[in-house]
């Protein structure tokens, strides 16, 4: 075989292990019921439960933050945050959750709300938090 045979044949192999890794990396959004079962973080897109009361008081604990989500199955969840309350997570649309299940509840280490813009009528506002490690 030929030098650039051999060049090319690598480029199609680094090629395909690329693509490959890139869909396997990709993440979904999984429900509560599928992060129940994993043991890593996991991502779950879930809609605020505005019948239930959030739960901040900054003099009291100003870095715990919990609320009540729906995912995409209409099942319902207690969410801890540590950290402090997003601003404007009231107006939030779509809430992101990146977590772990642990004893029934949802602790999650980043918050993503999807808000609705208040420049634009037909874009999302997207801000992201993260828990800070202490």
């Amino acid at each position: 075989m030929k030098t650039s045979h051999i060049i090319g044949i690598m480029g199609i192999a680094i090629a395909i292990a690329v693509v490959i890794s890139t869909y396997f990396d990709s993440s979904t959004y999984d429900t509560f019921r599928q992060a129940t079962m994993k043991s890593e973080l996991t991502y779950v897109s879930v809609q605020l439960d505005r019948e239930k009361a959030m739960q901040y008081d900054p003099f009291k604990n100003a870095n715990l933050f919990t609320f009540y989500g729906k995912d995409k199955e209409g099942r319902e969840c207690k969410v801890l945050f540590n950290n402090t309350k997003p601003q404007d997570f009231e107006r939030s649309e779509e809430i992101v959750l990146t977590g772990k299940m642990q004893k029934g509840e949802f602790h999650a280490d980043k918050i993503q709300m999807k808000c609705p813009s208040k420049y634009t009528n037909n874009k999302l506002e997207i801000t992201e938090v993260s828990a800070r490690k202490s």
